[in-house]
């Protein structure tokens, strides 16, 4: 995964076919250029060469010279195929609620382009040029969140993109939200006008919930490699052993994320001090929290690596319809617009992450409960007159009750839309934004651990391994030791934003060869 927004150098090419997670991060966030490839623009050529000798022909084709949705067989007259394109942005546009974020509209304008430049949707290479320029110019649509029912694509929000192409809608390019128009010739450019099929191939995708997605997937890999880290913190505080992370273990169950984090406890732990300190104590097992972080850790980070493949997988492929094959001359209506397939791995994603933060806050209660820990009593020298961390293993808790509740699937939550002629919808875009939502929450869960585990390794007097130590230091590089009660809101955001910009597995990375997820 990406360690930086901005790593990298050069603009990213825009082919249809070669679509990182990585550089959706870049572009989304970074800002880095992108310009169309050579080829793309020739196979978007043939396409539409081929959708235009169809319309020729007279032959019907869906959202060229029909109607849409339960209309499909309203045919549409020749002097009208222009107004269809234009009603069918207007008419889509209808989405509510708060508007994304202008990483997540980078995202969404991206991935279009690159569904469009592999050259199956008939239209012409203006379409995905006029993106890469807005992309290039900083030139934002403001899109409302909610509306699509992820499928036929996200027809609404892709709506609210596809009108400040045609100098509609809101955008913002730098002056805060305006108009479209106002928004393109405040940077220059001019807006498209639509050919026939052109409209349908913008709305009709899986774009806003991709992109969502590879950017959840990018920061959940982060935080599943941060939770390894605030785990081996807490282990140490809380004196417990390394046996359970013994190769043999996982050699004979291995599965791949639970190998992964076996391994990376092993190199983590190394060298304690605290560990030798208490090799031979009488207790005989640790609590499930700390004995079993591979196997819980593990399965989150395979289920993080599988909504991985099905991210990487979308991001190159082609989700309008009808599609358009050159070298036949066919026009085919599918179904590659339903976002089945996202909706049920960010769901997955987000049920993964959300087991993270409910094993971090377990230990956190640990840690600050004195009977189990050995500690004072909430990690404070003053118990009585200071509540040390008492509060915010409350946070932490209250956090993962609200993730209980986003945990719900909203794959299972299709219903039927167009007069039920599309009457199984995903409802990916819901469960991609929960996934991202439940992210962010987890963050800051592992935050107050990493906070907590700190604090509780100021009690102990022999030290803990090397890169416990090295992030123990950075740590408190921005948040200092809890000598006194104090707010500590603006501390766990610091560290929940260390988290998730890679700040401590750069140093674990750089200390002991951990392996990223």
């Amino acid at each position: 995964m990406i360690k930086n927004a901005n790593e990298g150098t050069g603009s990213v090419v825009i082919d249809g076919n070669s679509l990182t997670i990585e550089k959706v991060v870049r572009v989304a966030r970074g800002f880095t250029p992108v310009q169309i490839g050579e080829e793309s623009r020739n196979r978007m050529i043939s396409s539409r060469k081929a959708l235009e000798k169809l319309v020729e022909t007279g032959a019907t084709i869906y959202a060229v010279n029909t109607g849409v949705g339960d209309l499909v067989n309203a045919r549409i007259s020749k002097k009208d195929l222009k107004s269809l394109q234009l009603n069918l942005l207007r008419s889509h546009a209808c989405g509510v609620g708060e508007r994304y974020p202008v990483e997540v509209s980078r995202a969404i304008m991206l991935l279009r382009a690159n569904a469009l430049s592999k050259g199956f949707s008939g239209i012409r290479p203006d379409l995905p040029e006029m993106l890469s320029k807005m992309l290039n110019a900083k030139v934002h649509p403001l899109i409302p969140r909610q509306g699509s029912v992820g499928a036929s694509g996200d027809l609404t929000i892709l709506a609210h993109l596809g009108l400040v192409m045609v100098g509609e809608g809101e955008a913002d390019a730098g002056n805060g939200p305006e108009p479209g128009i106002d928004a393109l010739g405040r940077r220059g450019l001019e807006p498209i006008s639509l050919e026939p099929k052109e409209a349908i191939s913008i709305i009709n995708g899986t774009q806003a919930m991709g992109g969502i997605g590879a950017l959840a997937v990018n920061d959940a890999s982060t935080l599943v490699d941060n939770s390894q880290i605030a785990a081996a913190m807490s282990l140490e505080a809380l004196k417990g052993t390394s046996m359970a992370f013994d190769p043999r273990i996982s050699k004979v169950r291995p599965h791949p994320g639970q190998v992964r984090v076996s391994g990376n406890m092993v190199s983590m732990l190394q060298g304690s001090e605290i560990m030798l300190s208490h090799k031979h104590c009488s207790k005989v097992q640790d609590a499930y929290t700390l004995r079993c972080i591979p196997q819980v850790i593990g399965a989150s980070l395979e289920a993080i690596w599988y909504a991985d493949d099905v991210i990487s997988v979308e991001l190159n492929s082609a989700t309008d319809n009808p599609l358009f094959f050159p070298e036949d001359g066919s026009v085919i209506s599918g179904g590659n617009f339903h976002g089945q397939p996202l909706a049920l791995a960010m769901d997955f994603l987000g049920l993964a992450v959300h087991e993270l933060g409910s094993y971090s806050e377990r230990r956190v209660a640990r840690l600050v409960d004195h009977k189990l820990s050995g500690l004072p009593p909430f990690l404070t020298k003053h118990g009585g007159v200071s509540s040390g961390m008492m509060v915010p293993q409350y946070v932490a808790a209250s956090i993962v009750s609200e993730n209980k509740v986003l945990v719900h699937p909203a794959s299972a939550s299709s219903i039927p839309t167009s007069a039920n002629q599309e009457d199984f919808n995903s409802m990916g875009t819901i469960a991609a934004w929960k996934a991202r939502t439940i992210v962010e929450n987890v963050s800051r869960v592992v935050a107050i651990e990493m906070i907590a585990a700190a604090q509780a390794l100021d009690f102990i007097s022999a030290s803990p391994s090397a890169p416990v130590q090295e992030v123990r230091s950075l740590l408190r590089s921005k948040v200092s030791r809890l000598d006194k009660d104090r707010s500590l809101s603006e501390d766990i955001e610091s560290v929940a934003r260390m988290i998730l910009d890679g700040v401590f597995v750069d140093t674990v990375e750089h200390t002991c060869g951990f392996q990223r997820a």
